[in-house]
C-alpha cells in the first residue's frame, strides 16, 4: 500500500509569539520556517511523490510550495498541489488568535489536555477536536486510496497540514484513543510516515526532523516465485507485521 509523508508546515510568527492561529488568515512562514522547509525539500529530493495535498491555510501553502520547487529523483518534476479544506487546522472557535499563557488560564484548558475526545471549542465557529481527527483521518484514507488506484501499491505521497491535525492522524494510526494523542509530538516541517494495509496502518516514522529520507524510498519488487515455492511458504502479505523486527531497506541512491 502506498506510504503517505505527514509534514507540519514550517515555524510561524504566532507560533514564537506563542499564539493560538487556527484559522486566523495571513499567517504564513517566518524565516526561520521558510528556513525549515527549503533544508526538507532537500531531504525529499530522493523520495519520488506520486501526489501532493495541502491544507488550504497561506502557512501550509507556503510549505508546499517550498517543497514542490525542489524536483525529485532524476530531476521530475513534483505533482501539482492538491487542497484539501479537511486538512486544515481545528476550528478552535473564539479560542482562535488568542496567547496560549491566557488560554491556560480556562478550564477547557485542563479538558484539551487530559480529555479532548470531549471538547467542543467555544463559538458559532468551534469545532470538536473528536470532529477534527475524523475528517482528517478521511481525507488521509481517501487520497491514500486513490494514490493507490492511480499509481500502485508502492507509491509515496505527501500531505501538509497541522500539529494538532496531524497527531489525531497518527493516534488513529497507531489505535490509540484520541485522549492519548497530547503525547505525540509533532514540530514544524517534521516527517511522519504512515502505510495503510488492509488489515492495519503502520507507522513508519513520526517526528523526524533531520533524519535520512532514502529509506522511505520504496524498494524494487522481488521475482515472483514458482507456485511450488509460494505454496510450501507463503509469503508476508502487506498487513503482516515480522516478528522480532524487521531488516529494515537500505535502497541505493536514484
Amino acid at each position: 500500500m502506498p506510504t503517505v509523508l505527514l509534514v507540519r508546515h514550517g515555524r510561524t510568527a504566532a507560533n514564537t509569539g506563542g499564539l493560538l492561529a487556527g484559522w486566523t488568515p495571513g499567517i504564513g512562514l517566518d524565516d526561520v520556517g521558510s528556513e525549515q522547509a527549503i533544508a526538507l525539500a532537500r531531504r525529499l529530493a530522493v523520495v519520488p511523490l506520486a501526489a501532493v495535498v495541502s491544507s488550504p491555510l497561506q502557512r501550509c501553502l507556503e510549505t508546499t510550495a517550498e517543497l514542490v520547487d525542489v524536483p525529485g529523483p532524476r530531476n521530475t518534476p513534483r505533482p501539482a498541489t492538491q487542497v484539501d479544506d479537511r486538512l486544515g487546522e481545528c476550528r478552535y472557535g473564539d479560542w482562535t488568535g488568542r496567547p496560549l499563557k491566557e488560554l491556560a488560564k480556562d478550564p477547557l484548558w485542563r479538558v484539551v489536555q487530559a480529555h479532548p475526545s470531549a471538547v467542543t471549542f467555544p463559538g458559532p465557529d468551534g469545532e470538536s477536536m473528536l470532529r477534527m481527527q475524523q475528517r482528517a483521518v478521511d481525507a488521509i484514507r481517501e487520497h491514500d486510496a486513490r494514490v493507490a488506484g492511480e499509481h500502485g501499491e508502492d507509491a509515496v505521497w505527501l500531505a501538509v497540514s497541522h500539529g494538532d491535525v496531524i497527531k489525531a492522524v497518527l493516534a488513529d494510526a497507531l489505535g490509540m484513543h484520541l485522549d492519548a494523542f497530547q503525547r505525540i509530538v509533532v514540530d514544524p516541517c517534521s516527517v511522519s510516515a504512515v502505510r495503510y494495509t488492509p488489515l492495519r496502518p503502520f507507522a513508519v516514522r513520526m517526528n523526524d526532523s533531520g533524519g535520512d529520507l532514502a529509506a522511505l524510498v520504496p524498494a524494487p519488487r522481488r521475482k515472483r516465485r514458482p507456485a511450488r515455492a509460494r505454496a510450501a511458504a507463503p509469503p508476508l502479505t502487506a498487513s503482516d507485521a515480522v516478528v522480532g523486527g524487521p531488516p529494515g531497506h537500505h535502497p541505493t541512491t536514484p
